[in-house]
């Protein structure tokens, strides 16, 4: 791994990548439990299962970067390189993707640069997930440093298959057989099936319960 030390958006060094990208991540996460935690003192239900917070590798990013064309620099990282800090939502139902999706958007600190609706138009692949990009203000001593961070919101359903595709894409190194990437496929169609039913499922008793406090 081989960064070179620039002076992209005031951070130049390794060490003050990992500071501000973990400390976008760390106000993120804060943000979405407290989030939560007002839903579920409005609406007693939490749309938000689990979350997942990483820091891409600089093994990774140097990959990326060259893939792109890109010279391995701290300043081209920072510039081209949108999942850098990645943060991925896990909630129960569908309709949670785009509500906590809204919760985001309304923070009156955090801009919205990039939106891909993989729900409404999933990959050929089968891959269902809504992906923002958003820049969250990093307050240093001396500066705020806007970091842009990579959100991905998916249900349970959708974050257990992608995790096996994951694993496939690897193993074979993007070049699985057919017959595999033909039950991947199906495998997603399953896993819509199973979010539309145990939405409706949920949708179901909460009619029943508000019927019951009539």
């Amino acid at each position: 791994m081989d960064l070179t030390v620039s002076n992209g958006e005031g951070i130049d060094s390794w060490q003050e990548v990992t500071l501000v990208y973990n400390a976008a991540l760390r106000q993120m996460e804060t943000k979405m439990a407290i989030l939560n935690d007002e839903f579920q003192h409005v609406h007693q239900y939490n749309p938000i299962e689990h979350i997942k917070a990483r820091i891409k590798t600089p093994e990774s990013i140097v990959k990326k970067l060259k893939r792109q064309g890109y010279e391995s620099t701290i300043d081209n990282m920072v510039k081209y390189v949108n999942d850098m800090a990645g943060i991925r939502i896990i909630c129960s139902f569908t309709s949670d993707i785009y509500r906590i999706a809204d919760m985001i958007s309304e923070q009156k600190d955090i801009r919205v640069i990039g939106v891909k609706d993989y729900i409404t138009y999933p990959k050929a692949s089968g891959y269902k997930s809504y992906h923002m990009i958003i820049t969250v203000p990093v307050y240093l001593s001396d500066r705020i440093v806007d970091t842009k961070v990579e959100i991905q919101i998916r249900t349970v359903a959708m974050d257990f298959w992608a995790s096996l595709e994951h694993k496939i894409h690897y193993k074979f190194e993007g070049d699985a057989p057919q017959h595999i990437r033909e039950e991947l496929v199906e495998c997603a169609r399953m896993v819509s099936d199973l979010d539309a039913k145990m939405l409706s499922l949920n949708d179901e008793i909460l009619e029943l319960s508000r019927e019951e406090n009539r």
